[in-house]
């Protein structure tokens, strides 16, 4: 009993730290499959299997019921504690390779996920490329005052000069 309360609260805890949660099915995949799976998300997420009698309470605990209808199986939760759209990437990766990985639902700033949900944000951008996007989008503009504040001192030269032959003509 001490075990499962132990196993209990550090889920709990997990769950009140991490950015995201996704739930996955992983029937049928092998210790090695599942080793390459914790090591292409490690950066920004673990991944723990656990039993869903016990997911369910420390959810619960934690204020988290999007997953109550969907433990069943054998679960496991990747725990996202940096970008969630790049371990939902990985994720879709790895599925892709490795059909038997099932995403079941996710649980994301507040708001529950349904797989198709987590597809989508899988199709997000990377935050660093939305990052070089809006850099080059405020280095654009900036490049386009720059040449509007040089441009108007000698246009306003070139007016003076024409005033200036104007006058001596």
């Amino acid at each position: 009993m001490a075990t499962k309360d132990a196993t209990v609260s550090d889920l709990q805890r997990k769950f009140e730290e991490s950015n995201a949660v996704l739930l996955t099915e992983y029937r049928g995949l092998t210790v090695a499959q599942l080793r390459t799976l914790r090591n292409s998300i490690r950066e920004h997420a673990t991944y723990a299997v656990a039993k869903n009698t016990l997911t369910k309470i420390a959810a619960n605990n934690a204020g988290i019921t999007a997953f109550d209808d969907e433990l069943a199986g054998p679960s496991a939760l990747a725990f996202v504690h940096g970008d969630t759209v790049a371990v939902a990437k990985a994720m879709r990766d790895f599925a892709k390779a490795n059909p038997l990985l099932v995403v079941k639902a996710g649980y994301f700033d507040g708001n529950a996920l349904t797989a198709a949900e987590v597809g989508k944000l899988a199709d997000l951008e990377s935050r660093e490329v939305l990052l070089a996007k809006a850099a080059g989008v405020m280095q654009a503009a900036l490049v386009g005052a720059a040449q509007l504040f040089a441009a108007l001192p000698a246009k306003a030269a070139r007016g003076f000069g024409a005033l200036q032959e104007k006058q001596d003509a």
